[in-house]
């Protein structure tokens, strides 16, 4: 798909930098680390879909906290195009926001939602795939991108399909499913009706502009004064004042599961969320023993570990990081901070950051 006048694109950049502590905090969450590869997560979604919508299309959607290192890693965005958010009120605000804003531009356009913190490992085949959602967001359908799962994952959302997914166009969806349990997981995969939700949205913004008029009047009735407010060149003042009021509720639930019809698109283009490190050592390059670690590390009878030195100026050698007969563990150090977790615990990392505000220790997260 080439760069056309009527597609955008929105990028959701919050977070609350939990899952990869000490790596990622509150003021750095896991889009702005370059957890798979060099750049940042946000960097690697911008350049993916740059070439279809510009630069001059692409929005970000960001809290306050986090509008500095978002232009950090995207020295390109407008900054007319941070949608800043003055407190977190999960995807529906945040994206009905983005719908009313752009439809005061171009009421036609065709507006594509993306995560920040995901990995694609085949760029062309995932640019095929926003293709078919944009033609089909353009055909009046509310649209989404859906996962061929690859095993019974519990930790994803589901997409049902009205039948077996077959192809890569546009399919007719029944609803969103919540996370399962092993057993209906297992099922899932076996039916083939079920896809992982990447929680991926392609709509044109009047049609979305429709939907929360018709399923979330309160949210429309907030961004209506936002958009009058915009009309007199005030709109950041009453996003300031009323974005914090409008109903904490995602957009799968506010409206993609009152939606009398949506299409999904069949996708298979090694996505990942990034959800942990765990996925992140599964995606890094390895050694020879299937250790992942930044150059000077040194390994001794130890075997399929993830190590990331994070601290100030790590990359001059200067110290060196050492693991002796160890195997399946993670070691991340920054400059305040120094865990060590086994791989199959990686997702106990949020605890630590649970422990710390329990003990007054804010600073660290």
């Amino acid at each position: 798909m080439q760069s056309a006048p009527h597609v955008f694109a929105l990028i959701l950049a919050g977070g609350a930098g939990t899952r990869f502590w000490p790596a990622s905090r509150a003021a750095r969450p896991k889009q702005l680390l370059p957890l798979v590869g060099k750049a940042p997560l946000i960097r690697q979604t911008a350049e993916r879909i740059e070439p279809l919508v510009g630069w001059e299309r692409l929005f970000v959607a960001t809290g306050t906290h986090l509008v500095e290192p978002t232009a950090e890693a995207l020295p390109e965005l407008y900054a007319e195009n941070t949608l800043v958010e003055p407190a977190a009120r999960n995807t529906a605000p945040c994206i009905g926001w983005a719908a009313f804003h752009i439809a005061r531009k171009n009421p036609d356009a065709v507006l594509m939602v993306l995560p920040s913190d995901h990995h694609v490992r085949d760029v062309p085949g995932f640019r095929r795939a926003l293709e078919r959602a944009v033609a089909s967001a353009a055909r009046g359908t509310i649209t989404t991108i859906g996962i061929k799962p690859t095993h019974p994952e519990t930790g994803y959302g589901y997409i049902e399909l009205e039948e077996e997914a077959r192809g890569a166009e546009a399919l007719p969806a029944k609803r969103f499913v919540e996370k399962p349990d092993a057993a209906r997981a297992e099922a899932f995969v076996a039916g083939g009706k079920h896809l992982w939700n990447a929680g991926m949205f392609f709509f044109r913004v009047r049609d979305m502009v429709q939907a929360i008029r018709e399923h979330m009047p309160t949210l429309a009735e907030g961004l209506d004064q936002i958009d009058r407010a915009a009309e007199q060149g005030e709109e950041q003042s009453a996003v300031e004042r009323i974005f914090p009021t409008l109903p904490s509720v995602s957009i799968d639930h506010g409206v993609m599961d009152h939606l009398d019809h949506f299409a999904v698109v069949p996708g298979d283009f090694g996505w990942s969320d990034v959800g942990s490190f765990q996925t992140a050592f599964e995606l890094a390059e390895k050694d020879a023993q299937q250790n992942a670690a930044p150059k000077g590390a040194l390994f001794v009878d130890a075997r399929r570990n993830l190590v990331m030195d994070l601290r100030a100026g790590a990359d001059e050698g200067k110290r060196v990081i050492a693991l002796v007969g160890v195997e399946d563990i993670v070691v991340v150090e920054t400059d305040d901070a120094l865990l060590v977790v086994p791989r199959a615990r990686a997702q106990d990392v949020k605890e630590v950051v649970a422990a710390l505000k329990a003990r007054g220790r804010s600073r660290l997260v």
